[in-house]
């Protein structure tokens, strides 16, 4: 098991990977860590100790997994180039080419300026995962960070408590499971539903310790019983222990199964480990002989192991007192894989007269494949965020496991096609796919691959590529090949089609197209976009990857300020002047935004300046809505949604009605606010299920109520922060999702 023990002194560090490492390399590390207290000198942390107590933490988190020289120099290092005047280059030629990749992997892309958190912090998970990618030690040191950091959590305001926690449960949880990291997986959930739901994780720690001793009289008795059992087939050495089941388990089994606590009766799980396979199954056979299994709950992970190498026998039998009881048998081996991942395939090799470094064995290597994808989820992305969602949608989502006539296994996420399978194989036979056969049948191309089905793609000589299946696989690798197949066919077509579509665009909105579309202009806006030329940005357009808005907001962003600069003085100068007429045919003259700066919206809308702009309380608009503007007599200009019922009102009053637009209707910042009204069934803890579903996907929580109705209804009110309304019906998604929860709409007052 690995230490958890906080604050650990380098001298218990050093301890720790001085027992299993040379002592040249010993050396290194320790000049390592003498150069982070040199350069974090005089730095404190938000708990108030020293600096270089976190790098010492990260270290000892590494040691434990005993990793390799490198990898161990790295956490000492791991914050040195992005809080310290230390470059990466200094550091490579103190430490190495492998110790800078590392350090480089994890420091955050914090000198470059994004337009909004959210993008800064897509790019920075891009930048973790694409290195990550190439060299798995990135990650572990940066799991490694982000567990003592999750572990002194609790001096950040709570704002930042739940977006790291959210953070932590999304991205690193996940990873730490895919790379087989159990400890480091168990512990960032449970500190992470600690911040996130705090009264529950209290509750069902204290739910669990009120029953502590009735549980471990029930494992020991079945402990002793199973020991017997196994001692009676004289198969060598063995361990049989218990293990309780940790709280965020627990808490997905209740929310997930809509279970009490009551009815949870596996608990704690008792652990068996042998030498070998052969006796895995032979203990396997005693304890079956001696208790009932429960139907259904054999896992043979042995014969089938998960992607990231875990392997074990799993079965429930009915235990003492007649509970369920879950059984784990694995060998000494698996164990170690079971407990350190990936981390346990890295050996420590000493090579006379060569340089010694950690490296995967190639027969481990099936293990990182996973991981390896992601280098192709980043084809056909055109923004981090986008590339962020793929990886969760691909590496994280649920799974199913199939077979190749071969017997060899594939894992792709729930509700993927024989189409999915066969870009999972290799892309040329994707893209020469004609129809499957799953167990010997033909079936057709929408067919849902369920875990256990052989599946035999049928392929022809020629592409026979159909733009319809787009709609039809589940995995993103899939979807990106596709869409890379076609752009690459129809490149020329929708580069023309593309700038045709961007020309007229422009023309409507009365920009200028000569000085918008030059070589130069396309350049910069397509690297903007994370393209690499104004060709491949036109190419998009044309087909349909990047929409015109987003692409002539970029691309007239210097031309836009400067005409809306002029126009937004003339405007306010006719307002101001009591002129609303000539205001009005202001307004309507050209569509060139004025950048706005106001701090309650930050947004820019059809020519007119901020001080004139007020968005209404009565139907609450956020970018991406499509808006109305009402002239008033002395205060500007009222921006509402098109179907509130006010404005339509005084749709009569023609003379006072100006068609508005956004500027930007992806938004700039999470601060628009939202009201949202929740009808559902008044059930015990509705509401604590709505809150958390929306603190899933806003930070921005900022009203809350509910009341009780006659008929066992409850109505809850909200106002949520969100960016745009993209993200607004990702959180009305969710909150129907919650049980007994029959609709959420937005409101109008």
């Amino acid at each position: 098991m690995m230490a958890q023990v906080e604050n650990r002194s380098f001298q218990e560090v050093h301890d720790v990977y001085k027992s299993y490492l040379p002592a040249d390399q010993v050396k290194r590390i320790d000049a390592a860590y003498e150069l982070a207290k040199k350069m974090h000198a005089g730095q404190k942390r938000k708990t108030g100790e020293d600096y270089i107590y976190h790098p010492i933490q990260v270290a000892g988190i590494l040691a434990d997994l005993k990793m390799d020289p490198d990898t161990i120099i790295a956490g000492f290092l791991h914050d040195v180039v992005e809080d310290t005047p230390e470059t990466n280059e200094e550091i490579q030629a103190a430490f190495g080419d492998d110790v800078a990749q590392i350090v480089d992997g994890v420091t955050k892309l914090g000198r470059i300026h994004y337009e909004s958190t959210e993008e800064n912090m897509a790019e920075n998970h891009r930048k973790l995962l694409l290195a990550m990618a190439k060299d798995v030690r990135v990650i572990i040191v940066k799991l490694a960070d982000r567990l003592h950091n999750m572990r002194t959590l609790q001096v950040h305001r709570l704002e930042k408590q739940h977006r790291i926690a959210s953070e932590t449960l999304d991205i690193y949880a996940p990873l730490a499971h895919r790379l087989g990291l159990a400890n480091i997986k168990w512990e960032l959930e449970d500190l992470s539903l600690r911040y996130l739901d705090p009264d529950e994780y209290h509750r069902i720690a204290k739910m669990m310790h009120s029953r502590r001793e009735e549980r471990d009289a029930d494992v020991a008795a079945a402990t002793k019983q199973i020991d017997k059992a196994i001692a009676d087939l004289k198969i060598g050495s063995y361990e049989v222990t218990g293990r309780p089941k940790h709280i965020y388990s627990i808490y997905r089994k209740m929310t997930d199964k809509h279970k009490q606590f009551s009815e949870i009766y596996d608990l704690l799980a008792i652990r068996v480990l042998v030498s070998t396979v052969a006796d895995c199954y032979a203990a396997l056979g005693a304890i079956h002989a001696k208790w009932k299994p429960l139907p259904g709950r054999f896992k043979d992970y042995i014969a089938l192991p998960k992607p990231n190498g875990y392997q074990s026998l799993h079965t429930t039998i009915i235990g003492p007192n007649g509970h369920p009881l879950e059984v784990q048998i694995r060998t000494f081996e698996m164990h170690r894989v079971a407990e350190f991942g990936v981390a346990a395939h890295w050996a420590y090799k000493e090579n006379k007269g060569s340089d010694k470094r950690a490296k995967v064995a190639d027969s481990d290597q099936q293990h990182l494949n996973a991981i390896q994808g992601i280098l192709e989820l980043q084809e056909g992305t055109t923004n981090a965020e986008q590339f962020v969602d793929s990886v969760k949608g691909d590496l994280f989502s649920d799974r199913v496991y199939a077979f190749t006539p071969k017997g060899d296994v594939f894992e792709l996420p729930v509700g993927s096609k024989p189409i999915d399978m066969a870009f999972a194989i290799h892309s040329d036979v994707g893209l020469h796919t004609v129809g499957a056969k799953v167990n010997g049948k033909i079936v057709p191309l929408d067919y849902e691959i369920n875990t256990g089905d052989i599946v035999e793609i049928i392929t022809a000589q020629t592409p026979k590529v159909s733009r319809d299946w787009l709609s039809l696989v589940a995995s993103r690798r899939a979807r990106n090949k596709i869409r890379a197949y076609f752009r690459q066919q129809d490149r020329a077509s929708n580069i023309e089609g593309g700038r045709q579509m961007l020309e007229k665009y422009l023309q409507d909105k009365q920009l200028p197209v000569e000085e918008a579309m030059t070589d130069e202009n396309l350049t910069l806006a397509a690297s903007k976009m994370h393209l690499f030329s104004g060709e491949d940005l036109l190419a998009m357009i044309g087909y349909g990857e990047v929409s015109l808005q987003q692409a002539g907001n970029r691309l007239t962003e210097d031309i836009r300020k400067k005409l809306a600069e002029k126009k937004a003085e003339e405007v306010q100068e006719a307002l101001l002047a009591g002129k609303e007429d000539a205001a009005k045919g202001l307004i309507r003259k050209g569509s060139a935004p004025a950048k706005k700066n106001r701090p309650e919206e930050d947004i820019t809308i059809a020519g007119i300046d901020s001080l004139l702009i007020h968005l209404s309380k009565c139907c609450t608009p956020i970018p991406g809505d499509e808006i109305t503007g009402y002239i008033t007599r002395g205060r500007g200009v009222t921006v509402h949604r098109a179907n509130c019922p006010n404005i339509k009102k005084t749709l009569e009053q023609n003379d006072r009605i100006i068609a508005i637009d956004w500027n930007n209707p992806d938004g700039n910042r999470p601060n628009y606010d939202a009201d949202l009204i929740v009808t559902g069934s008044d059930r015990p803890g509705i509401l604590n299920d709505v809150i958390r579903s929306v603190n899933a996907n806003t930070h921005y929580l900022n009203a809350v109520s509910a009341r009780n109705e006659k008929d066992g209804a409850v109505i809850i009110s909200l106002t949520v922060g969100v960016k745009n309304v993209d993200q607004l019906q990702h959180i009305i998604d969710a909150i129907v999702g919650v049980h007994d929860v029959y609709e959420a709409a937005r409101a109008f007052h």
